[in-house]
C-alpha cells in the first residue's frame, strides 16, 4: 500500500470522485454529507446551498474531515479547517468554482443545472488541510501486519 506522490494526488483529486465531508452538528455529534469539491490553492473549495444545515455547522466550527475514495481502492483522507470564503450570495466567486465542479462531475450537460440554479444563493468554504493521507490500491501497510514472535 503506497502513498500517492504529488502528481498522483493532483490527478486523483481532479477526477469525478465524490467527497464525504464530516463536521460537527450543533450538539457536537458527527455529521457526514456527500459533496462535490474543487482542489486548488493547496486546499479544497466546497459550495453548499444557503440553507444547508452543514454550512451553518462549518461556519460555527470549522473542524472538518474529508474522505475522498474510489472503488479502485485509491483514497485520500483530509483533516483540516474550513473557513468561510463567502457568505451566501448570488454571483460571487463561487460561480466560477461551481462551473469547474459541474463540468468535472457532470460534463457539459451539467451546465444546464448550474444555469437553472445560478440565482440560488450559495456559500463558499475553503478547507485548509492540516493533514492529508493517501493510499493507492490494495495491499497492507507494514504497521497493520500481524507478526509472529
Amino acid at each position: 500500500m503506497a502513498r500517492m506522490n504529488e502528481a498522483e494526488l493532483d490527478a486523483f483529486l481532479a477526477t469525478g470522485v465524490i467527497c464525504r465531508l464530516g463536521c460537527l452538528d450543533n450538539e457536537g455529534h458527527p455529521y457526514v454529507v456527500p459533496c462535490w469539491f474543487h482542489y486548488a490553492d493547496g486546499g479544497f473549495y466546497i459550495i453548499p446551498r444557503e440553507r444547508s444545515a452543514w454550512a451553518e455547522y462549518l461556519a460555527r466550527d470549522g473542524r472538518v474531515s474529508l474522505c475522498i475514495d474510489a472503488e479502485t481502492g485509491d483514497r485520500v483522507l483530509v483533516r483540516g479547517q474550513a473557513a468561510v470564503a463567502e457568505r451566501p450570495n448570488v454571483g460571487g466567486r463561487w460561480v466560477a468554482i461551481a462551473r469547474a465542479m459541474v463540468l468535472r462531475y457532470r460534463g457539459e450537460e451539467g451546465l444546464a443545472y448550474l444555469e437553472a440554479t445560478i440565482n440560488e444563493p450559495r456559500w463558499l468554504f475553503f478547507v485548509a488541510p492540516t493533514q492529508i493521507t493517501s493510499w493507492t490500491g490494495g495491499g497492507w501497510a507494514q504497521k497493520y501486519k500481524h507478526y509472529q514472535w
